[in-house]
């Protein structure tokens, strides 16, 4: 198999081991005390932000140079459904990005107010979020599950990307449970994770 499939997981791996040690509470902490709590409340997000942009965008230009093999395409009329959906996959994925603020979600609203990094973060459990706890993954998934046309490079970066944001989305869980209480563990109990209907057991 003359691909990148394995590369591009590697890549991906690097990819997490980075995402995850800069989304650390320890770095966090670590950070807030050398930059100090007022830069840190005011940019530390955005940076974030826009560190995960650039340091995926090489695992993209993997995908798209290293040697590959087609696994199938989507043929007509078929794949004007599966465009369909992945459509409004994007248009899921933004509006739950807006429901919790998608200004503040990417750090662009504390660097400019500085006020806003100190405003508590309300609970969303209404539109997507009544179904699932993490429709933003649950819409992600969708859109890249859906590609019209599978290769084995596109199949690792799928399978990279799925992984990570579950075990994210996991982790996640407990800082939500931190900020909400039981609030969020009874949302958590009553709500699927990521995919409706199926409940994860709390752990």
């Amino acid at each position: 198999m003359q691909t990148g499939f394995w590369w591009i997981l590697f890549a991906l791996v690097l990819y997490g081991v980075v995402h995850s040690i800069l989304a650390a509470h320890h770095t966090k902490n670590w950070v807030k005390k050398w930059w100090g709590e007022a830069n840190y409340n005011r940019f530390y997000r955005l940076f974030f932000s826009i560190q995960a942009a650039v340091l995926f965008a090489p695992v993209l230009v993997l995908v798209a140079v290293l040697p590959d093999q087609l696994i199938y395409r989507i043929s007509p009329p078929w794949v004007y459904l599966t465009i369909a959906l992945q459509v409004l996959a994007v248009v899921g994925l933004l509006h739950s990005i807006m429901l919790t603020g998608m200004l503040r979600f990417t750090g662009v609203q504390q660097a400019f107010n500085p006020e806003q990094a100190q405003k508590p973060i309300a609970m969303v459990s209404n539109s997507l979020y009544r179904w699932v706890r993490h429709p933003i993954y649950t819409c992600m998934f969708l859109f890249i599950w859906l590609m019209p046309v599978m290769s084995w490079n596109i199949l690792a970066l799928n399978i990279g990307v799925s992984v990570y944001n579950v075990l994210g989305a996991l982790l996640e869980e407990r800082k939500l449970l931190t900020e909400f209480g039981q609030s969020y563990e009874e949302y958590r109990k009553r709500t699927a994770f990521i995919i409706p209907g199926i409940k994860i057991r709390n752990w």
